[in-house]
Parts: C-alpha cells; sequence; structure tokens
C-alpha cells in the first residue's frame, strides 16, 4: 500500500476539502485526487462522499482513519530512525520546550541526566508552545514541557506526566510601597505599574484571568516577551514585574512575592507530554521521573494550596480559550512507556 496515497487519505480526512489538503500536501488538486482515486481502486472501498464542497467520510473511511495514521506515525518513527543513524545520532532524545523552559530547567539537568545516561544526547528544540502538539504528532519531538493549564490536550491522544507547580511571582524594589512579606494579593498589587509578559506566556494568561476572577483592572506599564528584561525594569523602580517562579532572581535586590487571590497562590500546571501513537525510545522512560525530581530539588515551595471549588471554576472559565487544568492524582500520573 502505498504510503503517499494514505498520508493524502488522513490530509483530505482533517482538512475536509480537495483543495486545503492540496495546500497542505504542496501537491496539486488533480494529483491529490487522482491519488483518492487510486486508493480507493486499491482497496475496493469508497472513502468519501460529497457534502457540497467538502468530502466527508464514509462508514469504512471512518474505520481506516485511525489505522492509516498509525501505519503513516510508525513510518515518520522509522524514518527519523534512519536519518538519526545517518548522522551517527544512535541515540538522542529530543525535547521541545520554550525559551523560559530551557533556560529555568536544562543547564543544571543536563549534566545530571548525563551522568545517569551517559551515552544519550538531549536535543533542546525552541518552539512556541502552540507548536508543541504538531511536533510531537510530526515526529520531530519525542517529548514537550509546557504548561497544561492554558492549552487543550487531547487525552486520548497525548500521554502527560505532571512535574511540580511553578508560582506566578511579583518582583519589585524594596521602596515600592507594597503590604505584605512573602506574597501579595492581586487586587492590591494593581494599583501599581505592572511590567508583564506577552500574551505568548502562560504566566500572561493566568494573571490575566486572574485580574478577570478577582474584577481588576491591571495598570501596564511595560510588556515583553524578554522577561528579564521585565526584571532589569523593576530593578530600575519602573513597575512590579511579573514573573514564573522559574526565573526567580539570584542575587537580586528585588523583593521577590507570591501572587494571590484570596491567599491562594496563583499556579502554573507544567506537564511533560507525549503523542502516545508513536513509539519512545525506551531511554524516554525515565526522563520524567528525572526531570521531576530535579524541579523539586532545584525549586523548593510549599505545598499546593487547594483552592475552594467557586474560585478554581471562576478561574477556569475565565482562563483564555476556556481551557481547563489538566491534572491527576500522583497514583495516576503514567510514565511514559517504553516500546
Amino acid at each position: 500500500m502505498d504510503l503517499r496515497r494514505l498520508k493524502t487519505f488522513v490530509a483530505v480526512a482533517e482538512h475536509g476539502t480537495i483543495s486545503k489538503a492540496a495546500q497542505v500536501l504542496r501537491i496539486t488538486q488533480p494529483a491529490l485526487s487522482r491519488q483518492i482515486s487510486a486508493l480507493e481502486g486499491e482497496i475496493g472501498l469508497r472513502l468519501f462522499h460529497r457534502e457540497g464542497r467538502r468530502l466527508v467520510l464514509t462508514a469504512q473511511g471512518d474505520h481506516l482513519l485511525g489505522d492509516c495514521r498509525s501505519l503513516l506515525s510508525h513510518a515518520a518513527t522509522v524514518t527519523g530512525r534512519v536519518q538519526s543513524l545517518r548522522r551517527g545520532e544512535l541515540r538522542a532524545l529530543n525535547i521541545a520546550a520554550s525559551a523560559l523552559t530551557i533556560e529555568g530547567f536544562f543547564p543544571t539537568f543536563l549534566p545530571r541526566y548525563a551522568e545517569i545516561y551517559p551515552d544519550v544526547r538531549l536535543n533542546l528544540l525552541e518552539a512556541r508552545p502552540a507548536d508543541f502538539l504538531s511536533m510531537l504528532e510530526r515526529g520531530e519531538a519525542h517529548l514537550a514541557i509546557n504548561p497544561i493549564n492554558v492549552m487543550h490536550v487531547d487525552d486520548h491522544r497525548f500521554g502527560s506526566f505532571l512535574l511540580p507547580q511553578f508560582e506566578i511571582l511579583a518582583a519589585c524594589m524594596p521602596s515600592l510601597d507594597i503590604d505584605g512579606s512573602e506574597s501579595v494579593e492581586i487586587r492590591r498589587l494593581v494599583e501599581h505599574p505592572l511590567l508583564l509578559p506577552d500574551v505568548s506566556y502562560a504566566t500572561r494568561e493566568l494573571f490575566d484571568a486572574a485580574c478577570q476572577v478577582a474584577g481588576v483592572r491591571p495598570t501596564i506599564s511595560i510588556e515583553s516577551a524578554a522577561a528579564h528584561a521585565l526584571l532589569a525594569f523593576a530593578e530600575a523602580g519602573h513597575g512590579v514585574a511579573i514573573i514564573p517562579s522559574v526565573l526567580r532572581p539570584a542575587l537580586s535586590p528585588l523583593r521577590i512575592m507570591r501572587v494571590t487571590h484570596r491567599r491562594e497562590p496563583l499556579r502554573i500546571t507544567v506537564a511533560v507530554l507525549w503523542d502516545k501513537q508513536r513509539i519512545l525510545p525506551h531511554y524516554a522512560e525515565n526522563f520524567s521521573e528525572l526531570l521531576a525530581q530535579h524541579v523539586r530539588e532545584r525549586f523548593p515551595q510549599s505545598p499546593p494550596a487547594a483552592p475552594g471549588p467557586v474560585a478554581l471554576m471562576k478561574l477556569r472559565a475565565l482562563t483564555p480559550r476556556n481551557l481547563a487544568v489538566r491534572t491527576r492524582t500522583s497514583s495516576r500520573r503514567r510514565k511514559v512507556p517504553s516500546p
């Protein structure tokens, strides 16, 4: 069975029209139509029927779609391994993560991982969180690390392993008149000029959602995609920087406080993700546990506070794109499976 025809079949099923599928696959519409007709002739089944301009799967096509996706996934895995062999990369683990995550986790985790797996190289792929799931589906990354309370994750398609939570922090010069010691209520915080990460950060999405829950409007002084720039502005006295605790600055004159709403810390839930339909290398099995242990040791914090049901429901409803926190108890945490 021709894999190109199967790829065409899956593309049409996912995009619904010949034109969109042809654009994604970068082939002409007539060529794509011929491949679908050839596949239907080869297997003796009709895979689509027309509804206006759209192509809709028949019952037979719907039954075959999952198997075709699995077959293409395995083929991509074999192709990736062949390419690694050609480059001499016999044992490599590709990790997709944001720049903040790479900076916060890996400078100290890489040597620790190398002590346990000296013959495995971690390839860090810096990318936008919005691209992580697609990278996993295409086989470009074996694993991805990302906050999951600001993105939808299909539990049927993707596996996840929860890492220790992080907190949203406020950083400012001690001279700034803010009540409190180790924490500051968001209602009190928004009275001051705020230095916020841009909307590509989970920290910003959760902070905006918490402001809506609290019924307050922040006074935004500066927005930036560079978290260290926000800290530099805070040190210069321009306001309060809002940062994730993974970037808690060391040897800094800044005063660091937890951001709370009704005395509950604003927390970021981070997970290691993988595509269940792909075969992972066996040496990926302990990666999540090792990283979780490293995070607990490097970023110690108090146990998570259990938010009240009303506050939690409001925060979930107001999180951008209505994305809820996907959590599991520790007994349900799943290891990255071996092949």
